[in-house]
């Protein structure tokens, strides 16, 4: 078997595989119901406003190059 055969059968399972992640992925999504997702959403909105706002401090090599570009 020549290579390009190989590598054609290899992508054609690429693609085939990625497509019964996505469908699969997609049926878990569609099973909650609004009010589970609305709830979801709120929980992750209250787990976000918690977490402080400023980005961590960089690095000691960082913190010297962010002060030049300054």
């Amino acid at each position: 078997m020549r290579w390009w055969k190989a590598l054609g059968i290899a992508s054609f399972v690429g693609v085939a595989a990625t497509g019964a992640v996505l469908a699969r992925s997609e049926r878990r999504r569609r099973s909650y119901t609004p009010d589970q997702v609305r709830e979801r959403l709120h929980q992750r909105l209250g787990e976000a406003a918690a977490e402080p706002a400023e980005p961590p401090e960089p690095p000691s090599r960082a913190r010297a190059w962010w002060r030049r570009r300054r």
